[in-house]
This record gives C-alpha cells, sequence and structure tokens, in this order.
C-alpha cells in the first residue's frame, strides 16, 4: 500500500547495520509529526540506497515522505512497517521562489496603448 505523508521532521535517529541471509544492510529511522488538527507522531524508516535521502534534511524541515506499509505475524503478534521510497522537502514560507524584477507602479510600456 503506498500512502503520502506530511509533516515536519522532528528527529532523525542513528544508522543501524546488520546481516542477513540475504548480506549486510543498513536502515535509518526518522519521525515527522503531521500538521493535523490532531497532530501526529510517524515513524518510518529507509533502507540501504534510500539514506541518503535523509542527508540533505534536518530537523524542522517540512517534507512529504511517499512509503510503503506492510504488516507480518512473527509468533502470533503483528509487527507494522513503514518503509520510506521517496522523500521531498516542502518549500517553506520564506522560500520563496526569485520572481523577476516588477516595475514600478507608475511605470508604462508600450502595450499600455492597446484598445484591448
Amino acid at each position: 500500500m503506498a500512502v503520502e505523508l506530511k509533516g515536519k521532521l522532528i528527529q532523525k535517529m542513528t544508522v543501524v547495520t546488520g546481516e542477513g541471509k540475504n548480506g549486510k544492510w543498513e536502515k535509518q529511522e526518522f519521525v515527522i509529526e503531521t500538521e493535523d488538527q490532531y497532530p501526529k507522531k510517524i515513524c518510518m524508516s529507509v533502507w540501504n540506497d534510500k539514506l541518503s535521502m535523509l542527508e540533505h534534511l534536518v530537523e524542522g524541515d517540512l517534507i512529504t515522505a511517499f512509503v510503503n506499509i506492510e504488516s507480518r505475524e512473527y509468533n502470533s503478534r503483528w509487527y507494522t512497517d513503514i518503509r520510506a521510497w521517496r522523500i521531498e522537502k516542502e518549500a517553506e514560507v520564506g522560500d520563496s521562489i526569485p520572481q523577476p524584477d516588477e516595475p514600478p507602479p507608475d511605470f508604462e510600456s508600450p502595450e499600455d496603448d492597446l484598445p484591448f
């Protein structure tokens, strides 16, 4: 199941490494807080080559994480894993896209003489 989650990055945990039957692996968990009426904290993870997506992000950044949610059973208990496969940093209010210089309000251009 693919889902899009938006929120503020509130914590990045340290990278965890290990080795399984398929070889070495790396995992990093991170937590976002949604900006809903009733904010929720959601912990998710990135694995192996996806760790680079977190490198340029700092706590406080507004992000959108595209994740897959999957649950599995082990010893009659269920465990849910939320894995991010894409993370985008959202533009903040102060981060405006540069606009071309606008002429002063009393500036008259030749197009102003057009009848339409």
